[in-house]
């Protein structure tokens, strides 16, 4: 509660013009507001609005996107959805978990964080160190 009281706060403060586009950004931030789904199995040939209109049958969808391989620029095969409440998603989950879509029988789940860091370097640890020669 008391984050979403600091959000009012800080959204006092913006101007007005402003204020209007960035709360709902603030609250999709917001952990516990809305609630992203991992959407696995998806067909090559479902698109992001595909996806968007499959799920908004079951609640509000904030965000819809599918991860697509950086080479070839096709999909991976799996996504996430993002709803507005938790309440939606869990809607979504069990509807939608084990259904086809465009097909294929997609598995829907409550997404994990990420366990990586993507923004940090990589170790560079060079080349292995020589066998001890007895």
């Amino acid at each position: 509660m008391a984050a979403f009281r600091n959000l009012i706060m800080f959204s006092s403060r913006l101007p007005k013009s402003n204020s209007t586009v960035l709360i709902p950004a603030l609250l999709i931030s917001s952990r516990g507001i809305a609630s992203k789904l991992f959407v696995g199995g998806l067909s090559f040939y479902t698109t992001e609005q595909g996806l968007s209109e499959a799920f908004s049958q079951h609640g509000q969808v904030i965000e819809a996107t599918i991860v697509m391989d950086r080479v070839s620029d096709r999909s991976k095969g799996f996504g996430f959805v993002t709803y507005a409440s938790e309440d939606e998603a869990e809607k979504a989950i069990a509807e939608m978990n084990g259904k086809p879509l465009n097909g294929r029988t997609v598995f829907v789940d409550y997404a994990k964080p990420r366990s990586g860091s993507s923004n940090s370097m990589p170790i560079a640890r060079g080349p292995p160190e020589p066998a001890p020669q007895n």
